[in-house]
């Protein structure tokens, strides 16, 4: 029997599998496999920007002298494992001050309430989330009544909308919405400071088309071929050195891991590699888009 649960795995590996860019790992996590849970070594990206997530899952801890912002709590289970790559790389978990997400699924925001709990971080979310987010999943306009796919239901103390600054101790995150993998899908960027030079770091949120969404007569998703769309023209207007993303798969983090204090270049600078993803991702959309179209012409 194929369930949502099994579909949703097969969005990630397709999202992974089928980028064409020459340095991105597949992404061939399912939910509940050990690839979302296996412990990555926590370590410094550039400027104050770490990695704290595990192989499968990507979390950023961005690094402030008034406190920290966390993006993505992940699993309901990752929480101690975010906790102790923080831990490990010197820094007090309870020192979290604001807590983002990429997009309200389970796999990126089911530990917002524990963390909430653990730390008093203010949990901010893009306007199009925030429904999803409260109802811990359920009224995700494709996986709300799956039950395995429902999380913790998690209070948001702030909404954020789109062109929104998130500002902490001199770091200042800007939240661009770019919405259709979910409605209030965010891509967070901000400039940071390596060897005295700035970078623009950009964090997707994700741009992939799920197996079974409908981007055709969608009815409770009316706009989402239109969301999608005005997504992929901010993802190619935005400046982009670093570029990161919801998952480690999205930008190869695990071959760029190794080259990382290789003693050449940083590997996570790749602006051929974003235009590339973004590209591909682009591509990919409208090719299912016109297949839908197509079909729904010969209903």
């Amino acid at each position: 029997m194929i369930t949502r649960l099994m579909l949703f795995a097969a969005a990630l590996a397709l999202a992974g599998g089928l980028v064409a860019q020459a340095n991105a790992a597949p992404d061939s996590a399912a939910p509940g496999s050990p690839d979302w849970s296996e412990p990555f070594p926590p370590h410094r990206m550039i400027g104050n920007v770490y990695y704290v997530g595990s192989r499968g899952l990507a979390s950023y801890l961005i690094t402030t002298p008034a406190g920290h912002i966390l993006i993505n709590s992940n699993l309901k289970t990752s929480v101690p494992l975010i906790r102790e790559s923080i831990e490990k790389l010197g820094f007090h978990f309870k020192d979290l001050k604001i807590l983002l997400i990429s997009h309200a699924h389970f796999d990126h925001d089911a530990g917002s309430a524990e963390i909430k709990k653990l730390t008093g971080a203010k949990y901010m979310v893009m306007d199009g989330d925030v429904g999803v987010v409260e109802s811990g999943g359920q009224s995700d306009f494709q996986y709300g009544d799956d039950a395995t796919l429902r999380y913790p239901a998690t209070k948001v103390d702030q909404v954020l909308h789109d062109g929104e600054q998130v500002v902490l101790g001199g770091a200042v995150l800007t939240a661009h919405k770019t919405a259709g993998h979910t409605r209030g899908c965010t891509t967070w960027t901000l400039r940071v400071n390596e060897a005295g030079k700035a970078y623009d770091v950009v964090i997707v949120g994700s741009p992939n088309v799920n197996p079974g969404y409908k981007l055709v007569n969608n009815a409770s998703y009316p706009q989402i071929a239109d969301d999608y769309a005005r997504g992929f023209q901010v993802l190619k207007s935005i400046p982009c050195d670093v570029f990161l993303g919801a998952h480690g798969s999205y930008f190869g983090m695990e071959s760029k891991y190794p080259r990382l204090n290789a003693g050449g270049a940083n590997p996570y600078i790749d602006p051929a590699g974003y235009k590339s993803y973004v590209a591909d991702r682009e591509q990919a959309f409208l090719s299912e888009l016109q297949k839908q179209t197509a079909a729904a012409k010969k209903q």
